[in-house]
């Protein structure tokens, strides 16, 4: 028996609640490798899939955690053996497939990669999903001509996982990063990430109907989405990209036009880190361990037990997770 966080649901209410609880090997679902999880992480879909689930839990009950990194313990596929150190993002694991949230999980063995040189479990599960999407990201803008000393990148929703992450990659990389947020107490953490302008969210926020506006930006992180990314949009350097990674703001692009697209060849890049192929998995992580400075990765860790997920879960939903949480699933 061991650990795991357990979402139930009470079928006459509808209602979700989570705890830790003891569940055996044989509860866990059927794949090729038994992993002993070490530690796990939180992002905005594991807040939804801790509480009522926002649609992403198919089944009940349910053991949460999109991201988790440990070691082999069994496996009947090749590419994997006992000891291996083995991390796992994205797949639908958290959501249709348990997750990390215990102390062992088994998964297919096309979701894991290996564990990169340079990081160990705890690493890398300070960057995790966000940190893997942050730099998925900056290589995207890379690929469409970024380049240090182009000007100003922005990175929107700068304190939270991905931006945090994002900021401190790129300041790393030789870009001025001016770095967005709606909490005037990140500032100095922001700085020591690397950012050398704070630009308050108000300051993005305001839906504008002129098709464009004066050129600022070399490149941006976008986190958030809504009315930010509409305006973000119109003042893009010409021939830049946004990279759209979330939707804190909203799904909808507000007071967007085509115009930054037609008139000053902007480009929307959409990163996804769910269904990203092996190879990509890869070069991104073998990118994090060689772009990304351990000090400053030091520096966004907030330690977790299982048993403050709940409360963390919430706490992700409403805004209030600063950095990168890291979930020692054995403490």
């Amino acid at each position: 028996m061991f650990n795991a966080l357990l979402v139930e649901k009470d079928e006459d209410s509808g209602k979700t609640s989570a705890a830790v609880k003891q569940i055996a090997v044989d509860d866990l679902p059927e794949a090729e490798v038994l992993v002993a999880v070490e530690y796990s992480t939180v992002n905005y879909k594991d807040g939804l899939c801790v509480g009522p689930g926002g649609g992403l839990v198919r089944h009940y009950p349910h053991v949460p955690g999109i991201d988790f990194a440990g070691t082999v313990e069994a496996s009947t596929d090749a590419r994997y053996k006992p000891g291996d150190k083995v991390v796992l993002t994205g797949w639908r694991v958290g959501e249709a497939h348990w997750g990390g949230y215990a102390q062992k999980a088994r998964v297919k063995a096309d979701w894991l990669v290996p564990l990169p040189k340079g990081l160990d479990t705890r690493a890398a599960m300070a960057v995790g999903t966000a940190g893997l999407t942050a730099m998925l990201s900056v290589m995207a803008l890379e690929d469409h001509g970024l380049e240090p000393g182009h000007g100003p990148v922005l990175v929107t929703g700068a304190a939270g996982g991905v931006g945090s992450v994002a900021t401190a990659i790129l300041a790393h990389l030789g870009h001025e990063v001016a770095a967005v947020t709606g909490r005037p107490e990140t500032g100095d953490y922001l700085k020591d990430l690397g950012a050398s302008r704070i630009v308050p969210r108000e300051e993005l926020t305001e839906v504008t109907k002129k098709p464009l506006e004066g050129e600022q930006w070399a490149g941006c992180v976008d986190a958030v989405a809504g009315a930010m990314l509409g305006r973000v949009l119109k003042q893009m350097k010409y021939g830049t990209s946004v990279a759209a990674v979330g939707l804190a703001g909203g799904a909808v692009i507000e007071g967007a036009m085509i115009t930054p697209f037609i008139l000053r060849g902007v480009n929307l890049l959409g990163i996804d880190s769910v269904m990203q192929p092996y190879e990509n998995r890869l070069r991104a992580w073998e990118r994090v361990a060689r772009d990304l400075p351990m000090e400053k990765l030091e520096a966004m860790i907030e330690p977790a037990a299982l048993s403050d997920l709940p409360e963390l879960g919430r706490a992700i939903l409403k805004g209030q997770v600063k950095g990168r949480v890291v979930v020692d699933v054995n403490a």
